[in-house]
């Protein structure tokens, strides 16, 4: 995940555009002002607030409190390998010699 603050010190050199109604503009740069912030500066910042969040929310799983609990008794106490899964490490290890 990109930090904010170690991405505004790089060189900015990529270029980005989108299309967008008057309405829109007009409304982006209210907000803008509103927030003592250029366009760009708002439209970086919430676009990179909102990446974040969508990758946190991709990478981080959360489990409830009994998800938990199961999760780490299959851990801890794993069930036995089924017949297929013996099979095949058979099959593994005669074709790779271990």
């Amino acid at each position: 995940m990109l930090n904010t603050s170690v991405t505004r010190d790089k060189p900015r050199n990529a270029r980005l555009e989108a299309r967008v109604s008057s309405d829109q503009k007009d409304f982006f740069q209210r907000a803008a002002a509103l927030t003592g912030r250029t366009l760009s500066e708002l439209v970086i910042d919430s676009t990179q607030e909102a990446a974040a969040k969508i990758v946190r929310e991709h990478e981080v799983i959360r489990l409830s409190r009994e998800e938990q609990v199961a999760f780490v008794s299959a851990l801890l106490t794993p069930a036995e390998p089924g017949a297929r899964l013996e099979k095949a490490v058979r099959s593994y290890r005669r074709k790779t010699g271990l």
